[in-house]
């Protein structure tokens, strides 16, 4: 059976339907294939059953001659950001163990709705605040990849780390991830999968635990480009829940897939050429360049000005509205609840919040709440506000002169864990060519494009313009048709 555990969504949606293997084969191969892989620690809670009875019911489907759905048969990994009724849901931190959620999600529910099954929830950053899944209050999710020559364990990247390192281990064929200023992007960059953060709004907020609010966006990440493409077909839509959701069709992405760039112009933003960035990474951009032309794609300069702005902005708006979203956790709805002998609602309060949240989610609602601060707001946090208007009007001039931009995702290949966290302003960096897009509300999407020296993987970012998830798949679609990127990890998990 482990041969089914090599195959995509779209190969098991469509084996199952034609017949050439059952959903409940694919989902026992599955179950064992993570069950098996405990060491990768990328799950926090395993729901096996889940997995077969969503199967059983694809099974059945089909015994009577009905449609699937678009991910029917398939199973996947959720990651724990996502509210997933009667199953723990943590975000991975402390202060909501054991909190199980009365309702779904709108994204898992619609992927349960589309014939998707759920193999468990995915670890991640806490609270989906980091860059390498070392700050889960259940432990570090080790990446499947080990530098050649070496053991030492490396990052999955972060926050989406779980569903990262799940989908390059084949222990699920895809996952959902979400990005607020890179979270789906740089692992699957780090780990050599696919991954698309949709234009903001594309996807339901509901009944995701929110981190920052305008940024905040789900995804798939699956092992190709068509794959996530099915996904994001099933997880987009409309929501009258979320008052940010686009009231708009949700294309046929899957269908409306084209490698052929005829026409298409590619803008090369020549201020993402920045100091630090690994010299293989240059060199893969290069290389991108080349695939794009090949694919009947006209490569031109563009400017982005502001783009050195944008990191410090980002990390002045995520954390500020961080600090607001994290107010609720209080110790008195739901919940850990820390309740010190003869204390008072303020000693509640501030004893739960010391032992719920971790290191890093401190250190960000600390400096969310000092730039929302009397006297610091204008300084602080409407400034950046100014900031993200010019790198939003920055992307809008590029887009006159290109259909697409191409970049690196992460300006180097991932690091052993613990080897950045004495370092957090190195750590943010990771982020330094995710954040622009996600600031702006863009869509983009990493696509592996080659291994280094050291034998791990690198990935290039697609960034589209607003709504055109077309052809931020489309573009991507070529390049992987180029790169032909077919190495995985060795197994040693």
């Amino acid at each position: 059976m482990s041969e089914l555990t090599n195959l995509g969504v779209k190969a098991i949606r469509d084996g199952v339907a034609d017949g050439s293997f059952t959903a409940r084969e694919v989902a026992e191969a599955f179950n064992t294939a993570v069950a098996d892989a405990a060491d990768l620690n990328a799950f926090i809670v395993t729901t096996p059953d889940h997995a077969l009875a969503a199967a059983d019911a694809a099974d059945a489907q089909r015994a009577r001659g009905e449609d699937l759905g678009i991910m029917g048969g398939v199973p996947i990994g959720m990651k724990d950001l996502f509210a997933t009724k009667g199953v723990q849901t943590t975000a991975a931190s402390h202060i909501l163990e054991g909190f199980t959620p009365e309702y779904e999600s709108t994204v898992s529910q619609k992927l349960w709705d589309a014939g998707a099954g759920m193999l468990g929830k995915l670890n991640l950053d806490q609270f989906a605040m980091g860059s390498s899944n070392e700050t889960s209050y259940f432990g570090n999710v080790n990446s499947p990849w080990r530098k050649e020559g070496s053991n030492a364990a490396m990052s999955p990247g972060g926050s989406s780390g779980g569903s990262s390192s799940a989908v390059a281990a084949r222990i699920a064929p895809a996952a959902t991830g979400t990005d607020t200023g890179g979270s789906i992007r740089q692992p699957a960059a780090f780990t050599g999968i696919c991954g698309i953060k949709p234009t903001y709004g594309r996807c339901s907020r509901w009944g995701v635990v929110a981190f920052a609010s305008s940024l905040d966006q789900a995804g798939p990440m699956a092992r190709s480009v068509e794959d996530c493409a099915i996904m994001l077909e099933a997880m987009a839509g409309f929501d009258p829940k979320d008052a940010t959701s686009l009231q708009m069709d949700v294309p046929t992405w899957e269908a409306g897939l084209d490698a052929d760039l005829k026409g298409k112009k590619i803008g090369i933003p020549k201020e993402y050429r920045m100091d630090g960035t690994d010299e293989e990474i240059l060199k893969s951009w290069e290389q991108g360049k080349e695939w794009l032309r090949d694919a009947g794609a006209t490569i031109v300069d563009v400017s982005l000005p502001h783009t050195k702005y944008a990191l410090p902005a980002y990390y002045i708006v995520a954390p500020a509205e961080a600090s607001s979203n994290l107010a609720r956790y209080d110790g008195v709805r739901y919940g850990l609840r820390d309740l010190p002998d003869g204390a008072g609602l303020q000693d509640m309060y501030a004893a739960t919040r010391a032992a719920g949240f971790g290191d890093e989610v401190k250190r960000r609602i600390l400096i969310g709440t000092y730039v929302l601060s009397a006297g610091f707001y204008d300084a602080y946090y409407t400034q950046a506000q100014k900031i993200r208007t010019l790198v939003s009007q920055d992307f809008e001039q590029a887009f006159a002169q290109c259909d697409a931009i191409l970049a690196p995702t992460t300006p180097t290949a991932s690091f052993p864990l613990g080897s950045l966290n004495e370092d957090p302003l190195t750590m943010y960096l990771n982020d330094v060519f995710a954040v622009p897009a996600s600031l702006a509300g863009l869509p983009a999407m990493s696509v592996p494009a080659t291994v280094n020296a050291d034998g791990l993987p690198l990935g290039l970012q697609i960034v589209g313009k607003p709504f055109d998830e077309q052809g931020v798949l489309n573009a991507g679609l070529a390049m992987q048709q180029r790169s032909g990127f077919d190495a995985q990890p060795e197994k040693w998990w």
